[in-house]
């Protein structure tokens, strides 16, 4: 397959800034109005083009000269850049296993009203998953991790700490095996909080398990979709296990992740919540759900949506001007460095390089395609059978999806979650379309936070307004 993807570049104006970015260098350009005009018709080849169209508005001396320095960032390939020629080599690379899910439990103390795990059984069973499975789970990932020393396992549910004491003894066994193999296993688990206590907090703590906790904002928004078993809210008694458990992570990772619904659109108003009893690394997703549910976002969401994400984005930026900032999950982007190149292509892997293993030892694509018929990939038992489904995922990347290939965010979304796809799209190589908007905003805002960021800095507003200054801050982008 050809991979000679065309040179793009991306414009957005946010916060009073125009920015550019370029989409195959991934670099980030905030320059003047004159410079963002120009760049709606200038490619590099087309001066007669942009004189056409602007010289009634615009000097065309001046015109000339925003075209004479956009030549030379073409020159240097930090704009209009031709791909890295690196991504085939990505593409051809041998897969091996890097992370596994173990579904450790079948089972939930919560009813989630927009559950993909439907409410934990997965719409099939309820069951905990035995130690022996989670033990041959842990050692299909070393078996099949090749030379590779950094890997990854994941305690997911359902709720994980309804099985913990199999928890435990799978923690003390990576531990075991990681000397036996060299291997370095970062673990995490992700839970809703009600079974937290400080035993388990301690253990999880001195074990140095990265924690997802869930928590969906304010009380009435929380305890609307997050009810018990009773149908009883159970916001209060997370919140008090959440903020003893942050309070004693001495260092150790966690984010607090929420889900937003139809239901709150102002979803910046939960964040605030988070952050006010004391959660200052959260995450916020859009719930994804049938268009028929009254939760699910619609299409005709997505502008109040993109505009929440703006109000976000500023309540980010203030309250790191008043010293009181937090971690947002979507606005940590690194535009410096960013993620590896196979990432880019294929996201998490889901299919070929990231697994999940449910309580009876069979293997799925991911802990989303759990339950879902036909997706069976093998058994820990038996190991891996479907090589032609794993093959299918690992060659469904953004330049095998034509709904991909010409966006300009490809590289930061790629191509977004296999098992959304499949679900609302109908396939695993073409893209959500609510999820894709909403990814792509985020995304803006995250470039929009760091270009302001650089911009604010003495240096680079020496003259403001010039392109000189603007592109100090292009280079300091860089």
């Amino acid at each position: 397959m050809d991979y000679n993807v065309k040179p793009m570049i991306h414009r957005f104006r946010q916060n009073g800034m125009n920015i550019v970015m370029d989409v195959n260098s991934g670099i980030v350009h905030v320059v003047d109005d004159v410079t963002y005009k120009v760049l709606e018709f200038y490619n590099g080849k087309n001066r007669d083009m942009v004189l056409a169209n602007l010289s009634s508005s615009y000097d065309e001396k001046e015109l000339n000269e925003v075209m004479d320095d956009l030549d030379e960032l073409i020159r240097k390939e930090v704009l209009f850049a031709p791909m890295d020629p690196n991504y085939k080599m990505a593409i051809e690379d041998r897969p091996i296993i890097k992370a596994l899910c173990l579904n450790i439990a079948h089972d939930c103390n919560l009813r989630c009203k927009y559950c993909f795990a439907g409410q934990g059984g997965y719409g099939q069973w309820r069951m905990l998953m035995p130690f022996d499975v989670a033990r041959r789970g842990v050692d299909f990932l070393i078996a099949h991790s090749g030379p590779r020393e950094h890997c990854e396992l994941d305690f997911f549910g359902g709720e994980p700490l309804m099985n913990w004491h199999v928890v435990q003894q799978t923690i003390d066994y990576v531990h075991k095996q990681e000397k036996k193999h060299h291997k370095k296993i970062k673990m995490s688990l992700t839970t809703n909080g009600m079974l937290l206590d400080k035993e388990k907090v301690k253990y999880l703590t001195d074990n140095h398990i990265s924690l997802i906790l869930s928590l969906d904002g304010r009380k009435e928004m929380h305890d609307r979709m997050r009810p018990d078993v009773n149908g009883n809210g159970t916001y209060d008694q997370i919140v008090k296990n959440l903020q003893y458990c942050v309070a004693h992570r001495n260092g150790e990772e966690y984010y607090v992740r929420g889900t937003f619904t139809r239901y709150n659109l102002d979803f910046t108003t939960d964040v605030e919540d988070m952050l006010d009893h004391g959660f200052p690394a959260v995450s916020m997703e859009p719930v994804v759900g049938e268009d028929t549910e009254s939760y699910s976002i619609k299409e005709e969401d997505l502008p109040r949506v993109k505009e929440e994400y703006d109000r976000l984005a500023q309540l980010f930026i203030r309250r790191e001007e008043e010293g009181r900032p937090f971690f947002f999950f979507h606005f940590n982007m690194d535009l410096w460095k960013g993620p590896c190149l196979p990432k880019r292509l294929r996201g998490c892997g889901a299919g070929h390089e990231y697994l999940a293993v449910v309580p009876n030892g069979d293997i799925y694509p991911c802990h989303q395609f759990v339950g879902r018929e036909g997706y069976v990939l093998g058994n820990v038992y038996e190991g891996l059978k479907n090589m032609k489904m794993m093959h299918d995922f690992r060659t469904n990347h953004v330049f095998t999806k034509p709904e991909c290939v010409d966006c300009w965010a490809k590289f930061f979304c790629s191509g977004g979650c296999h098992a959304n796809n499949e679900a609302f799209a109908g396939d695993i190589h073409k893209p959500y379309h609510i999820t894709c908007e909403i990814q792509k905003k985020r995304v803006e805002c995250a470039m929009m936070i760091q270009a302001y960021n650089q911009l604010k800095k003495p240096r680079v507003m020496a003259q403001p307004g010039s392109f000189e200054a603007k592109r100090e801050a292009q280079e300091k982008l860089q």
